[in-house]
């Protein structure tokens, strides 16, 4: 018998298309093609990112500008953050003592930073979706309804006290300052506290016809300055003059015959003077609004930048406002003024 040879079939090499060559040299596939298609998929990313926004955004004015930038947040939110609660921080000493008073005043500023902080990470979802309104944010997080019936009712009464209270607040203060400039001399018919609210109001009003929030930065820029100004100022010559007050007592005052409610009542009032001292989360998201935002670089991170620089400067007015206030005064902070009624008392000398 013949010997049967092994055949051993190697596998078929499939032939190679005259095309592919060609196809892998054409412009297509070079390197600087692919660099190119990726960073235009990164950028219609980003464009998708950016175009996520409210319905009401894109006609409501306030927010309509998206340059807002780190010095922007910083500007508002230093502005909105120091008003003239803050003036009483040292009569609510006078019920806690130094001691507590420090300890709550701490405990209420960090409160502040964190739901500072929480409200800058909740105005911008993961999916890019930016919330720069209240109602809009707790109708998101409860539902269309439950969220309407949380949000609407406060901002309805919080927006309006803080109209009547900033109306009363700037014509009072727009009629004090022209009596100390103009001296009152030479007027027959000085306006009244009424007219000079309507003063204070259609000063607003026109203000208020700027196009956007950014527009108005540099506004903000003067109220942070004035307020950090006179809150050092009185802080300042608070401890460096002589007044004319009889000896500083920090003593509790003398107990009356219902000490004990009282007392209760003096320390929730005087928890309710620091948190009062406290503002700004009712513009927080409206000032993130303003501000541009991307995959890569999202809203909350300069929001965030511009918050603490705000509140390193905040901390740095309240804190000694509030200390030296009641070491200089102790109790004869007086009830109805603060820190400003035992600041008029400086000598003239």
């Amino acid at each position: 018998m013949g010997e049967v040879e092994e055949v051993t079939l190697s596998p078929k090499t499939p032939a190679k298309s005259p095309f592919g060559s060609r196809f892998m040299v054409t412009p297509l596939a070079s390197p600087r093609m692919k660099k190119a298609v990726a960073s235009m998929r990164g950028y219609l990313e980003e464009v998708g990112h950016l175009t996520k926004l409210d319905p009401q955004d894109a006609w409501l004015p306030i927010t309509e500008s998206r340059n807002g930038n780190a010095f922007y947040s910083a500007f508002h939110t230093l502005s909105s953050g120091i008003g003239i609660p803050s003036l009483l921080l040292p009569l609510s000493f006078t019920a806690l003592g130094l001691a507590w008073g420090i300890i709550c005043l701490s405990l209420a500023f960090i409160w502040q930073l964190y739901t500072l902080w929480l409200l800058i990470q909740l105005h911008e979802s993961e999916s890019g979706t930016r919330y720069s309104r209240y109602l809009r944010l707790s109708m998101a997080a409860f539902g269309e309804k439950l969220g309407k019936f949380l949000a609407l009712f406060p901002i309805m009464y919080l927006s309006g006290g803080t109209c009547v209270t900033l109306i009363m607040i700037g014509g009072g203060t727009m009629k004090i300052f022209y009596e100390i400039v103009c001296g009152g001399t030479g007027v027959v018919n000085p306006l009244s506290t009424i007219e000079w609210y309507l003063v204070f109001t259609a000063s607003a009003i026109l203000v208020a016809q700027l196009p956007n929030l950014n527009s108005i930065a540099g506004i903000s820029l003067i109220g942070a300055l004035t307020a950090v100004s006179y809150c050092t100022l009185i802080w300042v010559v608070s401890i460096s003059k002589h007044r004319a007050l009889p000896a500083v007592s920090y003593q509790p005052p003398e107990p009356k015959p219902n000490a004990a409610a009282a007392t209760v009542f003096s320390v929730l009032n005087a928890l309710g003077i620091i948190t009062f001292a406290f503002r700004g989360h009712n513009l927080v998201l409206e000032i993130q609004g303003t501000m541009p935002s991307s995959t890569k670089n999202p809203s909350r991170l300069p929001m965030w930048n511009g918050v603490k620089f705000a509140y390193l400067i905040i901390a740095l007015c309240l804190f000694p406002l509030a200390i030296a206030g009641y070491w200089a005064y102790g109790n004869s902070i007086p009830s109805n003024g603060g820190d400003a009624k035992c600041f008029v008392q400086i000598p003239q000398s």
